[in-house]
């Protein structure tokens, strides 16, 4: 059964997940090789392709509730670990960090660019990869990389530079509790700390899903939850917007089983976040319009919604 033949989210049981890591890929000029998850569905062809982008400290052992969900209802799933990972232990003097979000953005690209290493990797994975359906996701400064190869841009700080930096074979974007603005919008300590935390959604003209809590009261800005909701006001469509009620900075438990990031560990939000991005991710890459506005139909009719969604 190839990913354009599997039934609407919700209704065929979840495929058995495969997985290797960590396959590394070579990575000059970076200090450290990358090192890089693949999971995929035992059975199915056609598999679209989520290159995953972790949050602060996190690593490609992260996010398993998002990565285990979308690998078992017909995705590849590629997560590499970033050099802030607690698993690199990079010095806070290390001359790279001031420029660790350009790193982070290479990385993702360095995936793409290696797609057919990373498939010969998982055993029986060959031959099954649709490399004309690819989506870029990532959570909290994971979701500002991924962003990058949406088309947002970030102005350098070690240059002053505002750099495209988008990739024409992503097609699709889930961004999921997102730095909004900079500038006037961040306290002083994450002005001072983040530099790089400026980003313009002007030119991310990919579609994108945005993610975010209402109860996501980050101390990196001035502004409280609504600040998350940037990427999705401040970019051109086609974008959509869930919001979760009652969730916080782990939306419900994104970032991993019982993973010391979760603050708002909660199933039924993490249950939403997991089909909504699901069937978004299936809508975006044309795989399965129906679906989509049957979960946001659904969503809406609840006699008590966990979150709503809206789009442009």
């Amino acid at each position: 059964m190839t990913a354009t033949e599997t039934p609407a989210p919700g209704t065929a049981a979840p495929a058995p997940v495969v997985s290797v890591k960590p396959v590394v890929l070579p990575a000059p000029g970076r200090g450290e090789d990358l090192r890089v998850r693949v999971s995929a569905p035992a059975t199915g062809t056609g598999l679209p392709i989520i290159v995953f982008s972790h949050g602060f400290g996190s690593s490609l052992d992260g996010y398993g509730p998002l990565a285990d969900y979308w690998a078992a209802r017909g995705f590849a799933v590629i997560q590499p670990t970033h050099l802030d990972s607690r698993t690199v232990g990079l010095p806070e003097d290390d001359p790279r960090a001031p420029r660790i979000w350009r790193f982070r953005v290479e990385d993702l690209k360095r995936v793409l660019d290696h797609l057919d290493l990373l498939e010969a990797a998982l055993p029986g994975l060959g031959g099954r990869l649709d490399r004309g359906r690819i989506a870029a996701a990532g959570h909290s400064f994971g979701g500002q990389t991924a962003g990058n190869l949406l088309g947002l841009r970030v102005i350098d700080p070690v240059t002053g530079e505002e750099e495209d930096l988008s990739d024409s074979r992503v097609k699709a974007g889930v961004l999921l509790a997102t730095a909004g603005r900079g500038g006037a919008d961040l306290t002083p300590f994450a002005a001072e700390h983040y530099p790089f935390m400026n980003p313009s959604f002007a030119y991310m003209t990919t579609p994108a899903l945005v993610v975010m809590g209402d109860r996501d009261d980050l101390p990196l800005t001035v502004r409280g939850p609504d600040w998350t909701a940037d990427p999705y006001h401040l970019s051109p469509g086609p974008k959509s917007l869930l919001t979760v009620f009652g969730a916080e900075h782990s939306l419900g438990g994104i970032p991993g089983y019982e993973a010391r990031e979760t603050t708002d560990e909660n199933p039924e939000r993490l249950a939403l976040v997991q089909r909504l991005t699901l069937a978004y991710l299936r809508h975006a890459l044309g795989i399965d319009g129906p679906g989509w506005r049957a979960a946001c139909e659904a969503l809406l009719e609840s006699d008590d919604p966990l979150g709503r969604v809206e789009s442009k």
